[in-house]
């Protein structure tokens, strides 16, 4: 019998760091440790940590999962640019998982998950909903969705999406690197692309308004 797939799983898109160690789809290890920064120095210490604790390394890996946001800017290219650099120098797949997507794993639909994106705003998804409803931000006075009967909402904004949606509030069923790496077993071996960013607001810096200099 072939071994099961040992597939790592991390994210830093909120105020956290957090990892789990999959073994056929089922956790053996898991780390989450609430931060508002410091996700960089942290991050690979925490990952050695709960490969150490398994007794396994980074070459026993067979993919790696990543949350992709939406989130923090800085906290989502912190997990994504470390995951595209372990599978390069592994040589193993890595894949992107939304967090909208972790949080609604293992839940019956229809769901909606949401999560703050400040400023008045909010970031969701459906899932198994009557009619489509992709990733997206809302300022929530112009949030308009139509009724869905049934509906569970989970996420830190799932009370504010109840209440205008008459839904119900819900737990995510995973930890979100457990879910990211739950979701990943199921998809490392089906020739995933790169891990990106889900950037779904824009970014606060602009470039600046002054004209280049001219190069002469």
């Amino acid at each position: 019998m072939p071994p099961k797939p040992l597939i790592l799983a991390f994210d830093t898109s909120a105020a956290h760091c957090a990892a789990a160690l999959l073994s056929g789809g089922e956790v053996i290890g898991a780390v989450h440790e609430d931060m508002a920064k410091g996700q960089a120095e942290s991050l690979f210490p925490i990952l050695e940590s709960v490969l150490k604790d398994a007794g396994v390394n980074f070459q026993d890996l067979s993919a790696l999962g990543v949350g992709t946001g939406p989130g923090n800017f800085t906290g989502v290219r912190i997990s994504v640019s470390a995951a595209r650099g372990l599978a390069l120098s592994l040589g193993i797949p890595a894949v992107g998982v939304s967090l909208l997507e972790a949080a609604a794993f293992g839940s019956d639909g229809p769901v909606i998950t949401a999560f703050d994106a400040r400023r008045n705003a909010v970031y969701f998804q459906g899932f198994e909903t009557p009619y489509e409803i992709p990733a997206q931000m809302s300022d929530l006075t112009d949030l308009s969705l139509d009724p869905i009967d049934g509906l569970t909402c989970i996420g830190p904004m799932a009370d504010v999406m109840a209440e205008k949606l008459n839904g119900t509030v819900a737990p995510a069923k995973y930890a979100p690197a457990s879910a990211v790496g739950r979701i990943a077993a199921m998809r490392w071996d089906k020739q995933p692309t790169r891990p990106a960013p889900l950037y779904l607001r824009a970014p606060d810096a602009l470039p600046p308004s002054d004209p280049p200099p001219v190069i002469l």
